[in-house]
């Protein structure tokens, strides 16, 4: 009996378009394509602050006030604040949520094969500091942090560019390093770049870890659920005086790596809803479906299936909104003859493009040559060198540290960001460059 062509073209549309939507899925996971996203964001912002006919939309739509109101209450904040401050807070989480990951399961479970990424990293933000403070002067010292961070997202996209002959551990290395850097990061934005505390805030974040607390106790595992706590706790630290996004970072250390626990393992109760399914007439087989569901949802750890929905939202829309928002710094609004700016943007893109390779070659070898730690095989001070220069880039986390470091100081931050731009950029090509040279090099021997 043939079947009916109409079905036949409904199968192949379905098929068509699954295979359609697996493709989407894996190229929004390549690192690459993000990071050539974000850069497109940043060229984009720059062109836009710069062409003279459109430039001073550029603030204007940025500052552009968002009001709303329910009943007494009203909320009136800047664009700006919105993307910096609520929508970065998702970046922030899914940052916690890889932490959190590596340190069960990752990269940072094995203290012995993580140790020398970690002495890299701690390298890698001390020295460019280092360099910073000689460079600057007493006036622009507030920004001492600006190039400590690095941009996992252009750094590994910039690594994946090079092709699979790169040693498998290089990644490794480098994705290490970026997660303990961006640890760094939050942990001196919290310490450092926060107001007077109010204790009245804390009080507000504490009773939303207790709520977030209580919802796993009580077996709650939609993520939507922990919406009214995870407010209470970017509330709390926004009343403290504290960088309210940090809510993010603890809201991600919080989610759950293994699977919640049950009498009956999640696999086991898919199979038998499956049976059961097979066994009944579909139109009484709803319960089984929702079992079915409910157990799909359960058999990946809270931290792998979140992070993973948020990761496209993250990569695609609120990066490259945070860089369309932050990066077009306006070339006219930068006194190249004021020595402060000048200062400022020396002293970032030497600390960016001298300081990150130098401070994690040297403490690698160093800590190495002391017998705390041991690079793989395949890893050599060279590619140790091509990582270095890669983590260089750092862009998203250092352009949010200089709006906290030089919030009062309009020109000087003008000059921060373009030091970063600068300094981002000169150490992508540089480290592109090298990671060329060093791959057809190796090809020779």
């Amino acid at each position: 009996m043939s079947i009916p062509s109409y079905k036949r073209n409904v199968g192949l549309t379905q098929n068509l378009t699954e295979r359609s939507l697996n493709a989407i899925n894996r190229f929004l996971h390549i690192e690459a394509v993000s990071g050539g996203i974000l850069l497109l964001a940043a060229v984009i912002a720059l062109f836009w602050a710069n062409t003279e006919a459109i430039s001073e939309s550029y603030s204007h739509f940025w500052h552009t006030q968002i009001n709303f109101s329910f009943g007494e209450y009203s909320f009136s904040q800047s664009l700006h604040f919105i993307i910096n401050d609520i929508l970065m807070t998702i970046f922030f989480l899914v940052v916690g949520m890889e932490i959190k990951k590596e340190i069960h399961d990752g990269a940072l479970s094995n203290i012995k094969a993580a140790v020398l990424p970690i002495i890299a990293a701690l390298g890698g933000v001390v020295v460019p500091i280092l360099i910073y403070l000689a460079l600057s002067t007493d006036e622009i010292k507030s920004g001492w942090a600006i190039p400590a961070a690095t941009d996992i997202a252009f750094a590994v996209g910039l690594l994946a560019l090079l092709g699979k002959s790169i040693p498998s551990s290089a990644r490794i290395f480098l994705l290490t390093l970026a997660i303990i850097d961006d640890l760094l990061a939050i942990l001196i934005i919290a310490f450092f770049f926060s107001g007077g505390l109010e204790p009245i805030g804390f009080l507000i974040a504490f009773i939303g870890i207790l709520g977030v607390i209580a919802l796993q106790k009580m077996g709650f595992f939609s993520a939507f659920v922990y919406i009214l706590p995870g407010a209470l706790i970017w509330f709390g630290l926004l009343k403290t005086g504290a960088h309210p996004t940090l809510a993010g970072v603890i809201l991600g250390l919080m989610t759950p790596v293994l699977t919640r626990p049950n009498e009956v393992d999640a696999i086991e109760r898919a199979n038998a809803a499956i049976s059961n399914i097979r066994n009944k007439a579909i139109e009484n087989s709803s319960a089984e479906i929702k079992a079915l569901a409910r157990a799909k949802g359960e058999i990946l750890p809270p931290v792998v299936r979140v992070k993973d929905l948020l990761h496209p939202w993250v990569a695609f829309i609120i990066m490259p909104i945070f860089a369309l928002a932050n990066a077009g710094v306006n070339f006219g609004n930068v006194n190249f003859e004021d020595a402060l700016a000048l200062n400022t943007i020396f002293a970032v893109s030497i600390a960016l493009v001298v300081g990150k390779p130098l401070g994690i070659v040297f403490f690698t070898w160093f800590f190495s040559k002391l017998g705390w730690g041991e690079l793989p095989s395949d890893l050599s001070l060279n590619w140790v060198l091509l990582i270095g220069l890669l983590a260089g880039i750092g862009f998203t986390m250092s352009i949010f540290i200089s709006n906290l470091a030089f919030v009062n100081e309009s020109n000087i931050l003008e000059a921060a960001k373009l030091g970063i731009l600068f300094g981002s950029g000169c150490a992508g090509f540089i480290g592109l460059l090298f990671g060329f040279i060093l791959l057809r090099s190796n090809k020779k021997l």
